[in-house]
């Protein structure tokens, strides 16, 4: 066995890659919940508003850009500049420059971002086997979104009258650079190009396509709308920090059990009754006073894992459907209309904010849910049970982390349904 053999099959060879991006996620979490409070207090609630949908513009710009970029100078060189990127928008924002500026932090940050994502995604799906290949993303997932709900929670602790945030954002994020570039890790072969081919994927998985869709809309509005939600109704700095990360552990406690269930029974029924839990918190989101805020955090905990379940639960089900030559178009095409949807929708809610009121992005995300339950409701009577030898092995996957991995390697079709054969 190589050296490089070695290298590939051990799980602590992956270790720099999670630590580099878990790193940097608490860099995320701090700003994903500076930005919207300040902005938010200092009166500036429609540039809070715009700037979610910058985010999701720019991850969609990521999304094309990442593959003819990666071939053009490899990953690891990649990562150092699109973390540079980062540190540019933090930079930006503590400059104390007009709210425009923040905006397009918040749109650089979201190319760099999708950009990190695809980079790591592809490294980890390169290293592993296939017999740890799923646990290791999973971890990964895991140990991001929670790191994530670090980083807000660390924005609590720090004073928001000053660029003290962004400057420790500027910090992590200089120090996540270190570890992924000292890797010992083979760079893996150049991406293929992104293949969007949305009449395969709806012949695929309607229910699928559809799912992550809405998962797209559901998760940018639920994590860029709510902090500015709770700023404008007088929630403090720290209550507001708590609340984003509340909102995170979402992943294990809602998502990762309906996962599991999801293997054993139609996915689509998980899907279903997914989208009535997110109705159902949207009216108590709607109802539960400020007043009560552990009440609050449980209502927008369920918020935040219903939706991360929809995205896995719907990817799994495209999966399970699909045949191994189709896995890559079929993973560049979901990638796309999650970006897509993630742009369109708070673009949406922004617009209509200022007419309607705070609360119009739980209305919007009741009717999504909604109209995403029908359409589910319809493919039950229309196709009948989906057979049980079809599905494959759930993994924990969140929608803010949109799986790029099996679009950015050539191999990566071949693992996966070697992976997908073996159990």
């Amino acid at each position: 066995m190589t050296a490089q053999a070695q290298v590939r099959v051990s799980p602590l060879s992956i270790a720099s890659i999670i630590l580099s991006m878990t790193i940097a996620a608490i860099g995320s979490g701090i700003m994903a919940t500076y930005v919207p409070f300040v902005l938010t207090q200092s009166g500036e609630t429609w540039a809070a508003r715009l700037a979610v949908p910058a985010l999701a513009f720019g991850g969609l710009l990521g999304c094309v850009l990442a593959g003819p970029l990666i071939r053009r100078v490899g990953h690891a060189r990649l990562f150092a500049c699109s973390m540079a990127m980062v540190i540019i928008g933090a930079v930006l924002v503590a400059a104390d420059l007009p709210a425009a500026w923040w905006i397009l932090a918040r749109a650089i940050y979201g190319a760099a971002s999708n950009v990190n994502f695809i980079i790591a995604q592809s490294w980890l799906n390169h290293a592993a086997s296939n017999e740890w290949r799923g646990r290791a993303m999973s971890f990964f997932y895991m140990a991001f979104v929670l790191a994530l709900g670090g980083g807000a929670w660390l924005f609590g602790q720090v004073p928001a009258d000053s660029n003290l945030a962004p400057l420790i954002v500027v910090f992590v994020t200089a120090l996540s650079i270190l570890p992924i570039g000292l890797t010992r890790l083979p760079n893996p072969p150049a991406p293929a190009s992104v293949s969007v081919n949305v009449k395969m994927a709806w012949k695929i998985s309607p229910v699928g396509l559809v799912g992550v869709l809405a998962s797209g809309g559901l998760s940018m509005v639920v994590q860029g709308f709510t902090p500015i939600y709770a700023t404008l109704n007088g929630v403090t700095q720290g209550e507001v920090a708590l609340l984003m990360l509340v909102m995170q552990t979402g992943l294990l406690f809602v998502q990762y059990p309906l996962g599991i269930i999801s293997d054993r029974l139609d996915r689509r029924v998980v899907l279903l009754f997914t989208c009535g839990l997110i109705v159902v918190a949207g009216f108590a989101a709607l109802m539960v006073s400020f007043t009560t805020f552990v009440l609050l955090m449980i209502v927008f905990l369920v918020f935040g894992g219903a939706v991360e379940t929809v995205y896995s639960v719907a990817n799994a089900h495209a999966n399970d459907r699909a045949d191994p030559g189709d896995f890559v178009p079929l993973s560049s095409t979901l990638l796309v209309a999650w970006s897509t949807a993630a742009t369109i929708v708070p673009l949406c809610i922004t617009f209509l904010a200022p007419v309607l009121g705070q609360q119009t992005f739980i209305y919007a995300i009741i009717l999504v849910a909604t109209a995403y339950g029908l359409y589910i409701v319809f493919r039950l009577k229309e196709r009948g049970p989906a057979p049980e030898d079809e599905r494959e092995t759930h993994e924990m996957r969140s929608a803010q982390m949109p799986n790029a991995a099996i679009m950015t390697e050539p191999g990566a079709a071949e693992a996966q349904a070697e992976a997908k054969a073996q159990g």
